[in-house]
Parts: structure tokens; sequence; C-alpha cells
């Protein structure tokens, strides 16, 4: 039996790491074209609210509400088609812009 020196096993577990990714990314987006294919629900709305954060003079930062605006999204892992997951804008629904 032969053993593989630290490198070599770095190299391989590097491998099966990035193997893995391609083939969940690649799931992930049958997954959508299916359900796209299939006329079901791929594809979602998030309202997102943004606010200007701006440094006054005195070192006070003001601060300035936008409207809240939706902002469409995609059911999946990873972002597909221009769209983020909604996943991902649930948890980011407010958005900070310093100026």
């Amino acid at each position: 039996m032969t053993r593989c020196s630290g490198s070599e096993g770095v190299k391989r577990a590097l491998i099966i790491v990035l193997v893995s990714l391609s083939l969940l990314y690649i799931g992930d987006y049958v997954s959508i074209r299916y359900r796209m294919a299939k006329s079901r629900t791929a594809f979602g709305v998030v309202t997102v609210q943004r606010y200007y954060a701006v440094p006054q003079k005195n070192r006070k930062t003001e601060f300035y509400f936008d409207q809240p605006e939706s902002q469409g999204c995609i059911h999946s892992l990873f972002p597909h088609f221009g769209y983020s997951p909604c996943w991902y804008l649930n948890r980011k629904r407010v958005k900070q812009i310093n100026m």
C-alpha cells in the first residue's frame, strides 16, 4: 500500500471539493431548467429597503430612506440567469449605501 505525500493528499482533496461543487452547481442549474420547463415557480420577488448614510460635517450621519422596491430572485442555491437566490435576498432585505 502506498501513502500519498502531504502535497498529493491536498491536491486530491482540492480536486474532490472542486468536482463536488461543480456537480452541485450543475444539479442546481438543471433543477431550475426543469422547473421552468414544467411552468413551476422558479422565480420569486423580495421587497428590498434601501437607505443612504450621508456623513455630515459635524461627524454625525444622516440617513435618507428610499421607497421599498421589489427585486426579482430565483429559487436556487446559486445565482442563475442574472438573478440572486431568494434565500440570499431575504437575508439582505435592508441595504445601506454609504455616501
